[in-house]
């Protein structure tokens, strides 16, 4: 089965191509079928990836996978959440991952709460009409280090420090961070309501 995954970041197909191989489903980036990315208005995880979903089953005609996350910080009451992508630019920095970092190191400097989270929220939907998107969330907590560790992963992995390893998800091997990550966790769930409402 093909589907359209409605996210350009090479990252994320990378890592969801390589958990949804079992149920032999082949994923397709948006941009390689000439579709450009959907408006993210809402507040909300959920809100914004079914919105990506719905965009790009309809641009496509096929079903449609769509992953809205971030990092949730508490000292920040949540925030960046869903501005997680372009948290720089609000600190003049252009739009990266590296940048992310070092904006938000800067903005912890003299924050001692480091607790924090990384969601990941996974919406599919078969047709752009589907009136029962399937929803799948993970959520790993952990604290934000005081420097970047480690050189696998992307986004905030260098700084999301997960206690129970005693290393930042950026140190983990490729298959430890995914059997553990917000997204691993989000992509299991998924692949579960996908063999019980569409493969069975």
């Amino acid at each position: 089965m093909k589907i359209v995954l409605a996210s350009n970041n090479s990252g994320k197909l990378a890592e969801l191509q390589a958990m949804l191989l079992p149920l032999g489903m082949e994923l397709v980036r948006q941009s390689d079928l000439g579709i450009g990315e959907a408006e993210e208005p809402y507040r909300t995880f959920v809100e914004n990836a079914l919105t990506k979903a719905r965009h790009a089953a309809t641009l496509s005609g096929l079903p449609s996978l769509a992953d809205d996350a971030g990092l949730c910080v508490q000292a920040f009451g949540g925030l960046p959440g869903v501005d997680t992508a372009y948290y720089a630019t609000q600190f003049g920095y252009a739009k990266g991952d590296d940048n992310n970092v070092r904006a938000l190191l800067e903005q912890m400097a003299e924050v001692t709460d480091r607790r924090a989270a990384l969601v990941s929220t996974l919406v599919a939907v078969r047709t752009a009409d589907d009136p029962e998107p399937l929803i799948a969330v993970g959520r790993v907590s952990g604290e934000i280090a005081r420097m970047p560790v480690g050189s696998n992963g992307f986004g905030f992995d260098p700084v999301m420090f997960i206690p129970s390893f005693g290393k930042t998800f950026a140190q983990l091997p490729v298959e430890v961070k995914n059997a553990n990550s917000h997204r691993g966790q989000a992509v299991r769930q998924m692949m579960q309501l996908m063999r019980e409402r569409w493969l069975s």
